[in-house]
């Protein structure tokens, strides 16, 4: 009997603590919740604690979906769009969100991020294609983008009202050109940059052959002034030189003649090789048979006399 008793009591406490356990519920700070009673939506708990709900979820009683509360992100990658100059871009794009009311979010897609994230996708991408096509191929590279990507999050955020939803920020990652279109660009620069070249390379030419004219006129103009000076030296030199002989002649003529006569004598007998026809009475010896350069006395032939 008493054993009958205590396990009615201990299968009592079972199903007290059963009915207990599956009655409260956590939520994180991370997190919100969504409490559904057959199917309908009852209470929906976005603080942090400990809550109470009707046990036995296996009934269809209530029962919790969680749904986070932080900020959440889902890429969209190659997408190709084009500019209004008929180019195209390969854009890479992300976008930040949160959810910011549960029960509508359980409302429209059963609280499935899946579902959600796929409908701003396609509108990301056509809201995308849209801002593009309005501008030319310099738009994506220039301040202009981030006007850009307001506009991107302003189209995504009345759908994402009816989500439940809340845009906190849309971000371009990646912005290129096409292939095709990357190497028409790099075509077009190459052609420029050369042009570039080509006209520098001209100016230089110019400016070398400028400058070389001004240094040839320079050269030519210091060679005269050169040769004008030397030839204004010479001639100064030339000059004193005579008025040297000629003072030295009017001091002394006879020490002028010897001195002459010995430069003669030098220049003409100084070197061993010359040789010279001349007669040693002539007047070029004069200071050999002399010491005074005095010419040499007459020579008298006395006629021969018959015996």
């Amino acid at each position: 009997m008493i054993n009958n008793r205590t396990s009615i009591i201990l299968i009592l406490l079972a199903v007290v603590f059963v009915g207990l356990y599956s009655s409260v519920f956590v939520v994180n700070e991370r997190q919100q919740a969504v409490v559904v009673r057959f199917g309908q939506i009852q209470d929906v708990k976005t603080e942090p604690g400990l809550y109470f709900k009707l046990p036995f979820a296996f009934m269809d009683a209530d029962r919790v979906q969680y749904v986070e509360d932080q900020a959440l992100r889902f890429d969209l990658d190659n997408i190709r769009v084009q500019v209004s100059g008929g180019k195209f871009y390969e854009v890479d794009a992300f976008v930040v969100y949160k959810i910011a009311d549960p029960r509508r979010f359980r409302e429209t897609v059963s609280g499935d991020r899946d579902s959600a994230e796929a409908r701003l996708r396609t509108r990301l991408d056509a809201s995308l294609r849209r801002v593009y096509g309005l501008r030319g191929f310099e738009a994506a590279l220039s301040d202009e983008r981030a006007s850009m990507m307001r506009e991107v999050r302003a189209d995504l955020q009345a759908d994402a009202e009816t989500l439940g939803l809340r845009i906190e920020d849309v971000r371009i990652r990646r912005t290129d050109l096409t292939q095709e279109v990357s190497q028409q660009t790099f075509d077009r620069m190459k052609a420029e940059r050369l042009a570039e070249a080509e006209l520098i390379r001209a100016r230089g030419n110019e400016a070398g052959q400028r400058r070389r004219a001004i240094a040839d006129r320079q050269v030519v103009e210091i060679v005269a002034d050169a040769q004008r000076e030397s030839e204004i030296l010479r001639g100064e030199g030339e000059a004193a030189r005579t008025k040297t002989f000629a003072d030295a002649f009017a001091r002394d003529p006879k020490f002028f003649e010897f001195y002459r006569s010995m430069t003669a004598y030098t220049e003409s007998i100084g070197s061993s090789d010359t040789t010279l026809v001349l007669s040693p009475h002539s007047e070029f010896f004069r200071y050999f048979n002399d010491s005074e350069g005095n010419p040499p006395a007459a020579t008298t032939t006395q006629p021969a006399t018959g015996n």
